[in-house]
């Protein structure tokens, strides 16, 4: 099959559509695990923060900001005089936002309903800085999605992105997924198709910062290991929070499904050691500054 043919297979409206079930049905989950993922991705959140440059004061843009845990530590950082617009493509999981704002008393946090390639909605250089937390592999037109976010920062503003790196650097979550590939008889990802991946080998997601029209950009790779009391654990976080694996799994009987998880968790056992579980993930920070 050319590649022209697999390119036109893959429906991006669709895709979308499906994503946002997905968010909409994963958002309590995501909610819950919130001591997790502050835990697991803090420290590279943080990292991402300050090379960005925010600061008290700061106005920022969150885009794909799920649950919204990161956007509570930019509300911290900003203070009162700063404000932070997170948005998403789920109405549902951003009512998770509003309540922990109005619980941690974060009245510099605002939310949008608001496609992530659909950002130049958003006024003209309004913003000081855009960040995007695991959330840029998801978009089918990163290019669109970083014009977005170009057009909304002031000249000078900081983007920063989080993603994955590779599978390999990532066996907590890849495993997960080629074990359900292979028994699910799925075809490899298209290429160019979003996907947890996508923006994770060396070199590639300063090749799309540049081409977007980003200067000074700075990459880091940090080691961001998920840490659990046991594989059984992280099976439960992953069954509850990443809706596409259950998405990958549709096609097999409840049998089947089950035996797919039971192999999972057996594998990763061997991250299991006296200490718990310690799944291997590696995290990568990229920001870039508008002319």
């Amino acid at each position: 099959m050319s590649t022209t043919t697999q390119q036109a297979v893959f429906d991006s409206v669709k895709y979308k559509q499906t994503t946002r079930q997905q968010w909409d049905m994963a958002a309590e989950a995501w909610y819950n695990w919130g001591p997790l993922l502050s835990k697991w991705l803090g420290p590279a959140t943080e990292l991402m923060l300050d090379r960005a440059r925010i600061v008290s004061g700061s106005r920022v843009l969150d885009v794909a900001a799920g649950a919204g845990e990161q956007t509570m530590a930019i509300a911290r950082r900003i203070g009162p005089e700063g404000q932070v617009l997170a948005t998403d493509i789920s109405s549902s999981i951003l009512t998770y936002v509003e309540n922990s704002a109005k619980l941690a008393g974060h009245s510099n946090v605002q939310v949008r309903e608001l496609d992530g390639e659909c950002l130049d909605q958003l006024a003209a250089a309004s913003f000081d800085a855009v960040v995007s937390r695991v959330g840029l592999i998801y978009f089918p037109d990163q290019q669109k999605a970083l014009r977005g976010m170009i057009h909304a920062l002031k000249p000078g503003g900081l983007v920063g992105a989080m993603v994955y790196s590779t599978a390999e650097k990532n066996p907590f979550f890849s495993i997960p997924v080629s074990i359900i590939r292979r028994r699910a008889a799925l075809p490899p990802p298209f290429p160019g198709q979003p996907g947890p991946f996508s923006l994770g080998a060396e070199g590639v997601l300063e090749r799309v910062f540049t081409e977007a029209g980003l200067v000074n950009i700075e990459t880091i790779r940090i080691d961001a290991p998920v840490r659990l009391e046991s594989a059984a654990e992280c099976l439960r976080f992953e069954k509850e929070s990443f809706g596409a694996l259950h998405q990958m799994l549709a096609g097999l009987s409840k049998q089947e499904q089950e035996e797919a998880w039971d192999e999972i968790e057996q594998a990763l056992k061997a991250y299991e050691n006296e200490d718990g579980f310690s799944g291997p993930c590696e995290m990568v920070v990229v920001v870039g500054t508008k002319l």
